[in-house]
């Protein structure tokens, strides 16, 4: 055997560098301050027995055979592409903006070439993309910004478009053909039995000793340190909040059970950019391909206080980011990995990438 590990977050960053880590033949402790595995990606069966995202929908998809070969290792697949609506004006109509929105919208009939010559007209052409209200009035226009975005983003971030990076609006393409599926990836597809099932899997090594229910603070004052940590959690939390605390976002999450009824609504998630305190509600049967004689859903509440969620992208929030990254370069026996570790906006698949990545410069480090 060789190093000793221990691993902080037993979510997507932690778990991956846990595997790669065991499998080079390193002694690997990972603990989670939740009382489960899979981080956000946890999946449980509610009381009625459907399969549900406890912190909201996750939904995988990416252009990387990598990634999607590495976590094949541990999970079978089911194909899934999801599809949204957004409720605008009465109507629920595709989000990402295709050509069925516009025409339905706006009671028209163009062809592909009339919505870009339609999108061409209402765009106000910018110069310079800075913020995200740059991004979407150069695409889209004031009227469709104020429909589909302002509303959302203001719910979603407690700030207004203009003042988010335009990374945050970037994330929704505009289509002028029919293509209705929320993400164009290359890999869709949803665990097969379970993200729950495949973090267990990951985790499934000899070399491997998961402990749930412990605070990586506590733990560090009781037990001796090991050769190197890898921390997933928020950074500003390592360093004691020294610089002040990072602005993250987080969410509530209000769950019910739909008795009797066997599909709630005709897509996986309908979003509500202007109507109700909510910004969405998923039906997790779409997801996850279940049968059940029931259906549940979660309603999506964005809230400043409680459990981060979301890095908040704004250049001051990124500033005060690298002054806890300059501390980093000082930690020689800890890598921060993830999410919160990052301060980044990242998709699922670009945690498992950035997790592989760290394990190999691990690795070559420490043999």
């Amino acid at each position: 055997m060789k190093g000793s590990l221990l691993i902080v977050g037993a979510g997507f960053a932690g778990s991956i560098v846990a595997r790669e880590m065991a499998e080079a033949g390193h002694s690997v402790t990972i603990i989670d301050k939740r009382s489960h595995i899979g981080g956000n990606a946890y999946d449980t069966y509610d009381t009625q027995g459907v399969l549900i995202h406890p912190y909201g929908p996750h939904i995988f998809h990416t252009n990387s055979e990598r990634v999607f070969q590495w976590l094949s290792r541990f999970t079978e697949w089911r194909p899934y592409e999801h599809r949204v609506l957004a409720q605008v004006d009465g109507q629920l109509l595709p989000i990402p903006i295709n050509r069925t929105t516009i025409n339905r919208l706006y009671s028209l009939d163009l062809d592909e070439a009339g919505v870009a010559t339609f999108l061409e007209g209402v765009r106000e052409p910018k110069d310079s993309i800075k913020t995200s209200e740059d991004l979407v009035l150069n695409s889209v226009g004031p009227d469709l910004c104020e429909k589909f975005f302002r509303g959302y983003t203001r719910k979603q971030w407690g700030l207004d478009l203009s003042e988010l990076s335009a990374g945050v609006a970037a994330r929704i393409p505009t289509r002028t053909n029919d293509d209705d599926r929320y993400f164009t990836d290359t890999f869709q597809a949803m665990p097969r039995d379970g993200y729950t099932r495949m973090f267990q899997r990951i985790l499934d090594h000899p070399l491997i000793k998961v402990l749930t229910g412990v605070d990586y603070f506590d733990y560090k004052t009781e037990h001796p340190l090991p050769t190197h940590t890898v921390y997933s959690g928020p950074i500003d939390a390592f360093f004691n909040y020294r610089f002040g605390p990072l602005p993250y976002r987080s969410l509530r999450f209000v769950h019910e059970h739909v008795a009797n009824v066997m599909e709630y609504q005709s897509v996986g998630t309908i979003n509500y950019p202007n109507d109700h305190s909510y910004t969405r509600i998923t039906e997790f049967k779409h997801l996850t391909g279940q049968k059940h004689a029931a259906t549940s859903i979660v309603r999506e509440y964005p809230q400043a206080e409680g459990e981060p969620y979301y890095p908040v992208p704004r250049s001051e929030n990124e500033l005060l980011y690298q002054k806890y990254r300059v501390l980093v370069d000082v930690e020689s026996n800890v890598t921060f990995v993830g999410r919160l570790a990052q301060y980044r906006y990242y998709n699922m698949d670009q945690v498992v990438a950035t997790s592989i990545k760290s394990a190999k410069n691990l690795l070559e480090r420490m043999g």
